[in-house]
């Protein structure tokens, strides 16, 4: 069994046939998906989905892109939504300087409380970064400081720098399809030596769909496709491969197992 640990259910592409999606997905052997939200608007269809399927789960949070239209959220909106006996995650959150859809500073200043409620809460944090090592890994450093919170990095396609830091932290790894591509060397060395009681895989659907799925819209079922990558690049078989990830993202996400 495979977990997606990152997909976006209620996204054009996979929300106008989400019964086919999910019932292609649990035929590849995908077996758990992490819904991920990105702006407050989403919450209620995210945790409906959740509620609606066994094997789904929701995470609340705002987008880095979204920082701006949701400056003044407070700690108690994530709370109150992080209750629900089905969100196992808080994000996903972070920084992203390649677009700059938000204020710098707004999405700093963002993603602390979204820390300070995985830290209250004890729910991990899922951490998207584009173009903001510096300063994604500062804030880390200093928030861990003042008291830990479990995290990972989704979707990572940063430096082997950036990932020793964040592994030092304590963080997890996740990766996507981009591994898959032709032109992602650099992170294919890197995803052959993380440690792999960090390694989580996920397909960001419907984005980034993995060789040989390249063109189309990304669904779950095509976790399998990165996995079986992932576990040839490693120099493992896909059912260990399968077996690591799996645990890890319970271990991570534990309110999933409850």
């Amino acid at each position: 069994m495979l977990i997606d640990s990152h997909c976006h259910l209620q996204y054009e592409g996979l929300v106008e046939d989400r019964e086919g999606v999910l019932s292609r997905a649990r035929a590849a052997g995908i077996g758990g998906f992490l819904n991920i939200s990105t702006r407050r608007s989403e919450w209620e269809a995210v945790i409906a989905t959740a509620d609606q399927e066994a094997d789904v789960w929701a995470s609340v949070g705002i987008h880095p892109h979204e920082a701006d239209a949701h400056e003044d959220l407070g700690e108690a909106a994530l709370l109150e939504a992080a209750a629900h006996p089905k969100v196992i995650g808080i994000g996903e959150t972070g920084l992203d300087y390649y677009y700059d859809k938000s204020d710098r500073q707004t999405q700093q200043a963002l993603f602390r409380t979204h820390i300070n409620v995985s830290r209250e809460t004890g729910l991990p944090l899922i951490i998207h970064t584009r173009d903001a090592e510096e300063d994604t890994a500062a804030i880390i450093k200093e928030e861990m400081g003042k008291g830990a919170f479990p995290a990972l990095i989704h979707c990572f396609t940063a430096s082997a720098e950036f990932a020793q830091c964040m592994l030092d932290q304590g963080l997890s790894i996740s990766l996507s399809g981009i591994v898959t591509f032709k032109n992602a060397r650099g992170l294919q060395a890197i995803a052959a030596e993380l440690p792999e009681e960090r390694l989580l895989v996920e397909t960001d659907a419907p984005f980034l769909a993995p060789v040989p799925h390249r063109g189309r819209t990304c669904e779950p079922a095509f976790t399998a496709d990165t996995a079986k990558f992932l576990a040839d690049l490693r120099g493992s078989s896909l059912e260990n491969l399968s077996e690591v990830t799996t645990r890890n993202f319970f271990s991570l996400f534990q309110k999933a197992a409850q």
